[in-house]
């Protein structure tokens, strides 16, 4: 009887210490894979009026949810910020369902994704230092805020000129209209694209906006190149990823997601 006891008991100290080896094992490993996971930042508009026009705009819903979905369901972990921190101005016709995707579909069932985009960070308060690349989804509000923002500039600099991927789709690539490295405009002599004067004039705001993308990124000195209007067509060059408009959003965060691989 006593041996019996006996190896019942070096039985359950052995069971136990096993137990204990992998639960520490399972520690260990999602405390790694944490420190591992790549993280990316997105930045969006917190302008919300379209000119002088009285119409609101702000973030084109599909030009974040469609490069979010496609960066978080594989795994990159995303923090949003924008210039006045809080919920950012969503532009309603992208809200419209003439303008559905699956996508905003998806968004607009996503209550957990709505209550953090509801709190985005404020820009000044953002360290490029805690991120692996940066992500600006357009519509029409970058190019009155973001162009200028000294904090967005400054983040897109640091970004770039510490080997990061910096990726922008539609009218976002305006933001990069101030933006320069070693004294010369990030863009000069880079293959780029973004929204089209033609686009532009599609939907009536070529006398609206401040300025027309297309040019103001030829006048910077950038290859700029377009594809068809409407249709997805995206540009990399190095560490510069490009999109032409909305439906460039996935060809976009698909083009960053293999950077972010290497």
């Amino acid at each position: 009887m006593k041996r019996i006891a006996l190896a019942l008991i070096v039985i359950l100290t052995v069971s136990c210490k096993d137990k204990e080896n992998t639960t520490e094992t399972t520690q260990e490993s999602q405390i790694t894979k944490k420190e591992t996971m790549k993280k990316v930042l997105f930045v969006l508009t917190s302008h919300e009026d379209l000119g002088n026009t009285g119409e609101k705009t702000g973030f084109w819903i599909e030009e974040f949810a469609a490069p979010y979905y496609e960066l978080a369901d594989k795994g990159i972990e995303i923090t949003i910020a924008s210039p006045n921190g809080g919920q950012p101005p969503i532009d309603p016709k992208s809200a419209d369902p003439s303008s559905a995707t699956e996508d905003t579909k998806r968004f607009n069932g996503d209550a957990a994704l709505q209550q953090k985009l509801a709190k985005t960070v404020k820009l000044a308060d953002i360290n490029e230092a805690d991120y692996d690349a940066v992500f600006y989804p357009g519509g029409h509000g970058p190019l009155w805020d973001l162009v200028s923002d000294k904090n967005s500039i400054s983040l897109i600099e640091s970004f770039y000129t510490n080997n990061k991927p910096v990726a922008f789709v539609c009218h976002a690539p305006a933001v990069l209209k101030n933006v320069k490295v070693s004294g010369e405009y990030l863009v000069k002599g880079k293959k780029v694209t973004g929204f089209t004067n033609e686009e532009e004039e599609a939907v009536g705001l070529t006398k609206v906006v401040p300025f027309l993308l297309e040019d103001a990124l030829k006048a910077n000195g950038a290859a700029y190149s377009k594809g068809e209007n409407w249709a997805p067509y995206a540009v990399e060059d190095g560490l510069l990823i490009t999109g032409q408009n909305p439906a460039s959003s996935k060809l976009v965060a698909q083009k960053l997601l293999e950077q972010l691989k290497k």
